[in-house]
């Protein structure tokens, strides 16, 4: 069965709402965690944590951003129910 759009905007949702958790948790800024990432504005990692402009975070991006703040990937997903 094929997930709905909502499904899934929900679920990039949670995720974005993770990374900014543990980002804060961790004391990142999103230009500290953007610069990391490598881009040069915060936009990336700001829409991408509140899902703005149907922006949010692909699986390479999740996979960097696990690395620079020392968490498993699983992390993310936290609050992502089972289907």
């Amino acid at each position: 069965m094929k997930l709905s759009q909502n499904k899934i905007d929900e679920i990039y949702k949670i995720i974005g709402k993770n990374v900014k958790k543990i980002r804060i948790e961790k004391g990142l800024s999103q230009l500290e965690l953007s610069l990391e990432l490598g881009y040069k504005s915060v936009s990336v990692v700001a829409f991408g944590e509140i899902c703005k402009n149907n922006k949010h975070f692909n699986i390479s991006q999740l996979a960097n951003i696990s690395k620079i703040l020392n968490v498993e990937i699983c992390e993310f997903f936290k609050g992502v129910e089972s289907f």
